[in-house]
């Protein structure tokens, strides 16, 4: 099922989704905490409050206010999230149609291509305890959806909690947490899960 996107439909969707991680920010702490510098939470309410800023300042098209969202987080100072995030909303805008509208396949080919820079700059896989448990079933479930907006949006969202709440089975591979290796299991990714939360938010607007 083809269908449209407006700018700002779009941009109520990221609102949405920066809400969302903000609101788990005390859950991000307390996840990395564990195993990790604690830093999560703060790092990824930056990042979203970054992405709140850009969205409502944006006055051109989908592409511009997207590549507004990926510079923005670029900007930042902190952990290894940021520069993870910059990548793919920056592979976000690189697809991303310069109008004021996107159809169904757009978006296809936006989040493809995030997936695509994410892969090439992070180095990890499904399986590896890090944000790619979430963010790669996500992308997968929207190039299968043959749904409308709302269905398309939510696929991604169930994919991606179902996606973290399996990164509990994994030891970390990545980061700080990879010293702690099989201690790690039974305890979420902390990437993996405010990726989680950015895409129920996505999916709620």
């Amino acid at each position: 099922m083809r269908f449209m996107i407006t700018k700002d439909e779009l941009a109520s969707r990221l609102l949405s989704a920066c809400a969302e991680v903000k609101a788990a920010e005390g859950e991000l702490t307390e996840i990395d905490s564990r195993f990790g510098d604690a830093d999560h939470g703060l790092t990824m309410c930056k990042i979203a409050t970054a992405i709140e800023e850009s969205v409502r300042e944006s006055e051109g098209g989908i592409q511009a206010m997207l590549d507004d969202v990926a510079m923005a987080v670029m900007t930042l100072n902190g952990g290894s999230a940021v520069p993870l995030w910059n990548t793919w909303l920056d592979g976000l805008q690189e697809a991303a149609p310069e109008g004021n509208e996107a159809d169904s396949e757009d978006l296809k080919a936006m989040f493809a291509n995030a997936l695509a820079e994410l892969s090439d700059i992070s180095g990890a896989q499904v399986g590896d305890k890090t944000l790619m448990d979430a963010f790669v079933p996500a992308i997968e479930a929207i190039q299968a959806c043959e749904g409308n907006e709302a269905a398309l949006f939510e696929a991604a969202a169930q994919a991606a909690l179902t996606g973290a709440e399996r990164s509990k089975d994994f030891p970390s591979k990545f980061g700080r947490a990879k010293s702690y290796g099989e201690k790690t299991i039974g305890t979420p990714d902390a990437g993996a899960v405010s990726m989680a939360c950015f895409f129920k938010g996505l999916a709620q607007a």
